[in-house]
Parts: structure tokens; sequence; C-alpha cells
């Protein structure tokens, strides 16, 4: 299944896996589970007993006519009450217990569901819908916190009450009045199940249109500065009101197909309301029953009926949940495209050489990215990869850190195949400066520590001045705290390339990349940030990719690519004296630099 496409099945039936994965996270806590059953039978016991207090109540009344109210005995008055506080705050405690179970269930799977994201490959990423797959993964959550609840806490008792009620209406007032409400039951349920398997597409539409709003949203606002500079905000504005009118018509069909089964389920409860009111109205008359059991009956079908009712409404949230979830599920399916093997070892880094050997790639069978390429960095050598854009040098950098695995060849670190190694180790080893430096929404003085979380502060601040970050961070109000906006909107290309430097530090790392990471600075800038570079990449394996081949002239040693394979290699001076692809590169830029 393609990353993109982790939706696409969407439409199938309901997802019972869900049980499977939950199940776990309730056996961890049998204890709590066992207490909250206790307080459900104890909430139904009194659930039951009310209807017959209150029709001794009646009774009593009846048989003493106006004395009655003086004579009918208080406890009976105050065991009714008793009864339904009893079934109301027996409920709430059971909740209160179960509370914890679903909440810790729910922040589990959550996590789990987190990490497995995380432990995508590349490609999901670049092809993610970041707005709509966030929503989707909340919606899926309280899905399963709302299965797990009221499946286990709501249905299964409602069944009970009705199985109790059924009973005691044919042991105490015979065959028509069980069969009028089991009759009446049977359909309702029939008819609650038929309507919501029919309205679960429209719940579905309606989640995937509110995904794809967010998703707009999102995406419009991520990119505030480019809706700015392009003045398309009417445009964008426009864009979500589309969307918003594809939800708006979701909702409402789900709303008139929700009236129509509200409606069909209000006519079975009065029908059968009527009719059991009818014919204990009868027996009254003919002096069979009394005006107490005239009550029972009621009281009990009023009773039976508000569970049952519930019991629809839980019906169609579970399948409306079951399609909220189902997003979620495809997801959980969904396998990385590069996995550790079985037996992965960690990655032991002596040395720090890297060694591609015959190296092929390609993202599409039919266009090669990287042909048969071999070269070797030695340990502590600075090596930086150069060609034209498209020659395939931020895709080794990707083999590299393993977001991907060649089509065929392999790369070594210290005589280690990559691929038989952690992703952590190996990745742990490695330290980066990317073109694009992405922060988080957080203070300079976290987005340098995300290099090393464990970092000290005093750490952190040695970071900092070996970046040479001390003379900007001092101009801030804020200074070091100051927070840098969403992805590092509030600082400038140079000064993100500065925390990422900082960062890099403080990771440590044996082996270091720098993607580019002048490619967009002015000249001032690159000059400050190369001179850091340079500063920090003594005694490290490094390896440079560059499109401008001024930053590059002190490497150990320069390899030009072209078309995915290697064409020439050595140091500055000598590739200028080839006057090869190298040369040809240096007087392009020389002379559209001038």
């Amino acid at each position: 299944m393609r990353s993109s496409d982790y939706a696409a099945d969407a439409g199938q039936k309901i997802n019972w896996k869900v049980f499977q994965i939950v199940w776990p996270y309730l056996l961890e806590y049998r204890a709590r589970i066992v207490l909250a059953l206790a307080f459900l039978v104890l909430s139904k016991g009194a659930s039951v007993s009310g209807p017959f207090l209150l029709k001794y109540i009646v009774d009593t009344l009846s048989e003493n006519g106006e004395s009655g109210l003086i004579i009918v005995p208080v406890a009976l008055v105050l065991a009714y009450g008793f009864a339904r506080f009893s079934m109301i705050i027996l409920g709430e405690i059971r909740d209160t217990i179960f509370g914890r179970v679903t909440e810790r269930a729910m922040s589990k799977i959550g996590l789990l569901v987190f990490k497995h994201v995380h432990s995508l490959d590349l490609d999901f990423h670049l092809n993610r819908r970041t707005g709509g797959l966030s929503r989707d993964i909340e919606r899926g959550v309280n899905g399963i916190s709302f299965l797990m609840r009221f499946f286990v806490f709501n249905i299964a008792p409602t069944l009970i009450e009705i199985a109790l009620v059924i009973g005691i209406l044919l042991f105490n007032y015979g065959l028509a009045f069980a069969v009028i409400t089991l009759i009446a039951v049977v359909a309702y349920i029939l008819f609650s199940t038929t309507m919501t398997d029919w309205r679960t597409g429209f719940v579905r539409e309606a989640a995937q249109a509110d995904s794809a709003a967010s998703t707009i949203s999102l995406d419009s606002l991520l990119n505030y500065e480019t809706v700015k500079y392009f003045t398309n905000e009417e445009y964008e504005a426009n864009r979500y009101d589309k969307s918003l009118s594809h939800w708006e018509a979701a909702k409402r069909k789900n709303r008139l197909s929700l009236l129509g089964l509200n409606a069909g389920q209000g006519l079975i409860i009065s029908v059968a309301m009527t009719a059991m009111m009818w014919l204990a109205a009868e027996r009254v008359a003919q002096g069979s029953m009394t005006v107490g059991d005239f009550v029972l009956i009621n009281a009990f079908m009023m009773q039976l009926f508000i569970p049952l009712n519930f019991l629809g409404f839980v019906y169609r949230e579970i399948k409306g949940s079951m399609a909220n979830i189902e997003n979620m599920f495809a997801l959980l399916d969904l396998k990385p495209v590069v996995e550790d093997a079985v037996n992965a070892s960690e990655l032991e880094v002596t040395r720090g050489a890297i060694n591609f050997n015959q190296v092929s790639f390609h993202y599409r069978e039919d266009r090669a990215i990287i042909r048969d390429l071999s070269f070797t960095i030695q340990a502590g050598e600075k090596v930086a990869i150069v060609g034209a854009s498209g020659a395939g040098k931020s895709t080794l950098v990707k083999l590299l850190f393993r977001f991907y695995d060649p089509n065929s060849g392999t790369i070594l670190i210290d005589g280690q195949d990559i691929s038989g190694v952690t992703q952590h180790s190996l990745r742990r080893t490695v330290g980066i400066v990317p073109q694009d430096t992405v922060l988080f929404n957080q203070s300079i003085f976290e987005n340098i520590r995300y290099g090393n979380p464990e970092a000290s502060d005093q750490e952190v601040r040695q970071s900092i001045r070996l970046a040479h970050l001390e003379d900007f961070i001092a101009k801030l109000p804020q200074g070091s705290a100051t927070v840098v906006g969403e992805r590092g909107l509030k600082l400038s290309g140079g000064e993100k390339q500065r925390v990422a430097i900082a960062r890099t530090i403080l990771k440590r790392p044996p082996i270091l990349v720098f993607d580019e990471a002048t490619s967009s600075l002015d000249s001032k800038s690159e000059r400050s940030i190369l001179s850091a570079l340079q500063e920090i990449s003594q005694g490290h394996t490094s390896m440079v990719i560059a499109h401008r081949l001024s930053t590059v002239i002190d490497a150990d040693r320069i390899i030009v690519l072209d078309q995915g394979g290697m064409v020439e290699q050595g140091s500055h001076r000598e590739l200028l004296s080839q006057k090869g692809h190298y040369f040809d590169l240096w007087k392009a830029q020389q002379r559209d630099h001038k």
C-alpha cells in the first residue's frame, strides 16, 4: 500500500481488530474492572427494585384511601428514594473507577500510533496530509475510548436489563406483556442497526470532509509567508470555503438521516408503550391487576426504553467511531519500507570512515538517481560532493541516514554495512547541518538542546559559544529564551543555520554531513557560517554536499557527480587543471557572480 493511500480502504466492514489492541490494556487493570463490574451489578439491582417499591407504595395508598398518606410505611418511601439514589451513585462510582482504565488505554494507544508514525519511512512523510493525519489520529483514539467505555459498561448491561424485565413481566403478568416487550425490543434493534449501517456512509463522508478542511487550513497557515508574498489570501479563503461547503453538505445528509432514525425509533417506542398501557389498563379494569401493577409496568417500560434508546445511540456512535478509527488502523497496518534487520547490531564507530560500494538507487524504476557509485571518505577527511542540480547529491545523504536503502550495492561505516545495524545507532553517529533548518516552536535554547535532550544547561551554552551565536542572542530582548515561531519563521536563514550548527555540536557525532548548508545565505552570512563549519569539522569525518563551489575549495577531496555517477575526483586545484566537468561548473559560477 502506498503511504499516501493509507486510508483508501476506509469503506470496508467494521474493523474488529480494535478489540485485539484494546484487550491487553484492559487486562492491565483487572482489579479495577472487577470492582467496576461489581458496582455495575449493584446498580442494576437497585434499578430493578425501584418499580417494585413504587408498586407497593401505590397499592398501599389505594388500599388505605384518604388515610393512605399517613398509613403508608415510611420505610417504603425511604427505600424507593434510596434505590433511585443508589442506582445513580453506583453508576457514577462505576464510571469513575473505569475512567482510569480508559484514560490509560487512550494514552498508551495514542503513544503507540505516535511512535508508529515516526517509524514510517520518509516517503510517507513527504506525501502525508499533516492536518488530516492529526485529526484522524485524534478521532481514532477518542473512538477507541468510546468503544471501551460503552461497549463494556452500557451495551451488555442494557441487554441484561432487557432480559430481566422480560422475565419479570412473563413470570408476574403473563405471556402477552413479555411478547409485546420482546417484539418492541427486536424491532427497535433491527431498525436501529439497519438505519445506522445506512447512515455510516454519511458519517464517514463528514469525517473525510472535516479532515480535508483541516488539512487545507493547516497547510495554508504553515505557509503564511508564501500566501502573503503572492497576495493569495482570497484564493486560500476560497479553497477553505469550498472545503467547508463539502463538510456542510456531508453534515446536512448526516443530520437528515439522523432525523429519520430518531423518528423511527420514537414511533416503535410509542407504539409499544401504548400497547402495554392499554393492556395493563384493561387488566386493572377487570380487577386482575392493581393500580400498583399498572404503575410498575409503566415504570418498567420507561426504565427499559431509556437504556434501549441509549443502546441505539451507542450503536450509532460505535459505527461512527469505527468509521473514524478505520483510518487510524489502516495507518497502524502500514509497514516502513526501511526496517532494522532481525539481528541488527549497534553501530560501533572507531574511526568514522565511510565507503559507498557500487551503490545504485532509484525512486522510480524508469529514472535512476544514483548509478553504480563507489567512493571512500577516510577517517577525519573532508570530502565535498558537487554537481549540477539533479545529479543525486542530496540523495546520498538520505541513503547514508538510511531513509532509503540502495537498490544495489552497500554503504559501510568502519567496515560495517549500515543495513545490518540499528537505524537508531546509525543516526546517532551522524550529525547534519541541513540546507533548510526547521526549528520547533520553542525557545532558541530548547531548539539547541534538541541535539542532545540529556545535555546540561552548561553544555548547551558551550555549544552556543562554539557556533558563534552569543552576539546574536545577546541582542534579543529575551536572549536564548526567545521563541523562534512556527518552523523558526522568526529567524533569518543564517540565524537558523547557526542554531543547526549549535545543535549538531551538542550531539557530538563522529561523522558530520553538511547538505548545502550555505546555499540560501548571503555572502557575509556564508563566510561566517563557513568559518563555524570549518571549526566544528576539525578532527571529524565530513561529507559536504555543495552547490556553490567556492564553499568547498578547502576540501581534502572533491567528488563530481553527473547523472548519478562519479565523473571526477580530486582537490580543487587538481580538478581545475583537468578542465573537465568541475572546470566547467567553476567557470559557469564565476560568470554568474560577476
